[in-house]
């Protein structure tokens, strides 16, 4: 069994706001920021994930991550998210 290594992106259901993070045990790791036990968003519970990628490898989840982070590649995450905006922002 191969071991994968996950880019993930929360949505904050109490500020509206985007977290992006990478794990090995995207379950776990979730479970522990609805849990209040990551400090990043421990204060925006509750969260929901809403978009994952999975890598073979922990440099590139990595590199994808810091690209995510940058203005551009949030850019870039937020058009591909846009279908789940579009939904949850008009509730």
């Amino acid at each position: 069994m191969s071991k994968f290594y996950y880019v993930y992106v929360l949505f904050s259901e109490k500020d509206k706001n985007l977290y992006t993070g990478s794990t090995s045990d995207l379950k776990k790791r979730i479970t522990k920021h609805n849990s209040g036990l990551v400090k990043a968003t421990k204060t925006r519970v509750p969260v929901k994930l809403i978009f994952y990628e999975a890598y073979k490898n922990k440099f590139d989840a990595l590199r994808r991550e810091d690209y995510f982070k940058t203005t551009k590649g949030g850019r870039s995450l937020k058009q591909m998210l846009k279908e789940f905006f579009r939904s949850n922002m008009s509730s």
